[in-house]
């Protein structure tokens, strides 16, 4: 039976459930510089090996896409949205009694790796069918969950570190990511078609016919030239997008400041994504999401930049705020921008594909930032290389034909 379009827009629930998501998964996932030293010390592990958790996590969360995409198109997002985040609190539950790091890298890395891979793609990919015309402003609004998160879960580890332990603090999160997991997952739904609504909350007429999204199938993208320099562009940009999460705490601690200091800087770098979601979306619907995203891309590299120079918790923390904002926006500009280009029939499986170079970016530069420090005792020469990944990147995205 259709429901009526009076009151509040079903998309902006569908949102605020996207919302959720993203927080919960992303909140664990960056949650993970809390624990950078405290599992150094329980295992004796370098920095490289460490990183490499994370990196386990982040390429398979990206990676996954792929899979959790085409499905969610299929048999729908909520059945998809829910396992992952089920996966997501049974690999912190199982974390708490790793007694190696082998076992960190599979309960946490892989555990939280397949639960975001299936939850994420397919709850942001569905917030794209919800809207048109705010759909920029709509992706921002969803995906701040991940701002939201990486802002609030670095503090919250941190002190249920130092409260219960590490695997204390594990067994709370999980706990935590059930509870808000279930809210969202019930708050889902699939398209405004499947509940008698258009795209923006538009009227429908009483004869309207189900809606069939327009664009092209998942074939037809990978075989257009735009998708696979989009996909080279987005992976050089992650390899450096995603260092600081791992590297930024640790990075302070070198130059004297506290494990306390460091962790907040993470969750600095949420308070600027969160902005960045919010304003950046917005304002990319308003002057163009396609050159907005290659001047994100571009002043992203700046900042990091900026950061092989910072010295201090306020020069961090500057750095912090500035590379968050535009992180922010690519987060929420690339699901719009990708259904700008390819449309809106195939959006979960081919945000899925893309997102693979994601998985690589983020496999790649945590790891090997980490490897190189461990050699030379210096960031310096990782950081200046992520810098030209995202300059690189966003040239292609200028450069990119819009037809």
């Amino acid at each position: 039976m259709p429901v009526r379009s009076s009151g509040v827009f079903y998309g902006w629930v569908v949102v605020a459930a996207a919302f959720l998501t993203m927080f919960t998964c992303f909140g664990a996932a960056y949650s993970f510089p809390a624990f950078f030293e405290p599992l150094s010390r329980e295992f004796g592990a370098t920095r490289g090996t460490i990183s490499l958790v994370f990196s386990t996590a982040g390429f398979l969360y990206f990676a996954l896409g792929a899979i959790s995409g085409r499905l969610a198109d299929r048999i729908g997002p909520q059945p998809v949205v829910g396992f992952g985040l089920a996966c997501v609190a049974a690999g912190l539950f199982a974390a708490s009694f790793a007694d190696s790091l082998t076992g960190i890298i599979l309960f946490y890395g892989v555990g939280i790796g397949i639960g975001v891979g299936f939850a994420y793609v397919p709850a942001i990919g569905t917030v794209q069918r919800w809207f048109m015309a705010k759909r920029g402003q709509a992706s921002g609004w969803a995906v701040a969950g991940i701002g939201i998160g990486t802002m609030a879960a670095p503090p919250a580890a941190a002190y249920a570190i130092e409260v219960f332990g590490w695997r204390g603090a594990y067994v709370a999160f999980g706990a935590a990511t059930l509870m808000l997991g279930v809210l969202a997952t019930v708050l889902l739904r699939a398209s405004p078609a499947s509940m008698g609504l258009q795209p923006d909350g538009a009227a429908v007429p009483a004869t309207a016919a189900p809606a069939v999204p327009a664009g092209l199938e998942l074939g037809q993208v990978l075989r257009s030239r735009i998708f696979w320099l989009l996909y080279l562009a987005c992976g050089l940009n992650c390899i450096g997008t995603f260092v600081p999460f791992v590297h930024l705490a640790p990075y302070a601690t070198d130059q004297g400041l506290s494990r306390t200091e460091g962790v907040w800087l993470v969750g600095l770098i949420g308070v600027g994504s969160t902005l960045g979601r919010f304003v950046l979306g917005g304002l990319a619907d308003r002057i163009g999401r396609d050159r907005s995203l290659a001047l994100i891309m571009l002043l992203n590299g700046v900042a990091l930049a900026y950061w092989s120079i910072a010295q201090g918790f306020a020069a961090l923390a500057i750095f912090a705020l500035v590379f968050g904002l535009f992180y922010g926006g690519f987060v929420a500009l690339v699901p719009a921008f990708t259904a700008d280009l390819f449309g809106l029939r195939a959006m979960s499986a081919v945000l899925g594909v893309l997102y693979t170079s994601v998985a690589f970016g983020t496999l790649l530069g945590p790891t090997l930032a980490g490897w190189v420090f461990d050699s030379t005792g210096s960031y310096t020469w990782p950081i200046l290389i992520c810098t030209v990944g995202c300059v690189v990147s966003a040239l292609m995205v200028w450069k990119l034909p819009r037809s």
